[in-house]
């Protein structure tokens, strides 16, 4: 069976959920990743790039500056892809509300919407996005949702929904727990050091981080990964702040290794409302006490199971981190984060979507086959 992915994020940014699961998934299926389009091209064309065997990644490219319908470009692109590769029987799988504008008309044996995240709350969000949002719930035959605060935002909206909040590979970021190599970026920034790693945009609380910093000098606040949608001007800038730019996956157990607390430093606005952080149950696997914002994916459970530090300003910030570093002895905490963990993987959350998919597929097959007799 084939899946055709309609992403907003690209294969190789960030790696994230539409990673973790669609890795899992091209165990099962053959899988075509259709990212957004660039506009750099001398013609309209496709680029196409294999990711692992089943996995292959398409990148439209549209000619730019010129006057006519983008939608109709992009759909006339798909098409083409579609009927060069023979893509009869296959599945839709959507975390980009926005392409059904140009991929309405195809007739899937399934439509599969993961809802990530909130995306109209998003900086730069399209004004159409919330409309084309309903109108995939409306054609989706199965949803799901990033977080329990997503989730209990869109139930009613659809009959098939489903919470997979964030998982782990528990593995590779426990690999933080036993590594003693500093990256050589980060080995002459000073202890202690608190660190995030992740995407830089608008859900940063940059004032939280410009007050801590100021008031804790000797505190050394680590910063890894890609600085999008704000201007990097506006960051917060000290001898203690250290940007280290974008990683790899593979990547990041290094730099947690050597950090004393790590953090998920989110302003609490329209933006954050319904995330769900996939590095807070990454930051515990990596065995580092985790200082929150009061998100609410975070607080339910993680602050409720006392597991990670919940903050609202900047002085409980700073109360918390004191606590923390003063706290020689972490055996008794980390023993309850990691029974917390011991079902959380992307294993597990791929083979419960699957058999859902499966669920639904096999339902709407019956149902199509007793309107066929009924007809």
């Amino acid at each position: 069976m084939t899946i055709i992915c309609f992403s907003h994020l690209r294969w190789n940014f960030v790696y994230q959920r539409p990673q973790h699961l669609l890795t899992r998934c091209s165990k099962n299926f053959k899988i075509y990743f259709i990212e957004e389009p660039v506009f750099n091209s001398d013609e309209d064309g496709i680029l196409v790039l294999k990711a692992n065997e089943n996995i292959t990644v398409v990148k439209p490219s549209l000619k730019a500056n010129l006057k006519t319908d983008n939608i109709n470009r992009q759909k006339n692109l798909l098409d083409f892809l579609m009927s060069e590769l023979s893509i009869n029987k296959f599945i839709s799988w959507y975390y980009a509300p926005m392409a059904l504008q140009f991929s309405n008309h195809l007739k899937p044996l399934l439509t599969i919407y993961d809802c990530m995240d909130e995306l109209s709350a998003f900086k730069f969000a399209p004004p159409e996005l919330k409309e084309n949002e309903s109108r995939l719930i409306k054609k989706a035959d199965i949803i799901f949702t990033g977080g329990y605060s997503l989730y209990n935002a869109k139930k009613h909206l659809h009959k098939n929904i489903h919470a997979f909040p964030s998982s782990i590979e528990k593995e590779h970021f426990a690999k933080a727990r036993i590594i003693k190599n500093d990256p050589p970026d980060q080995k002459e920034i000073p202890y202690p050091r608190l660190g995030f790693f992740g995407v830089l945009d608008e859900r940063f609380d940059v004032d939280l981080i410009k007050k801590v910093a100021l008031k804790k000098p000797k505190w050394h606040f680590v910063f890894v990964g890609p600085i999008v949608k704000i201007d990097e001007a506006t960051l917060p800038k000290a001898d203690n702040i250290h940007y280290l730019g974008s990683k790899t996956y593979d990547e990041l157990p290094y730099y947690i290794s050597c950090w004393q607390i790590a953090l998920v430093p989110f302003v609490i606005n329209d933006s954050t409302l319904f995330i769900s952080p996939t590095k807070t149950p990454e930051y515990l696997a990596a065995g580092k006490p985790v200082i929150s914002t009061a998100i609410s994916d975070i607080v339910h459970p993680y602050g409720d199971e006392k597991i990670v530090s919940i903050i609202h300003n900047a002085d409980e910030f700073i109360s918390a981190a004191l606590t923390e570093l003063s706290n020689n002895n972490t055996v008794g905490w980390l023993k309850k984060a990691d029974a917390f963990l011991e079902n959380n993987s992307w294993d597990n959350t791929w083979n419960e979507m699957h058999i859902l998919i499966n669920k639904t597929l096999k339902t709407k097959n019956l149902s199509k086959k007793k309107q066929e007799i009924y007809v």
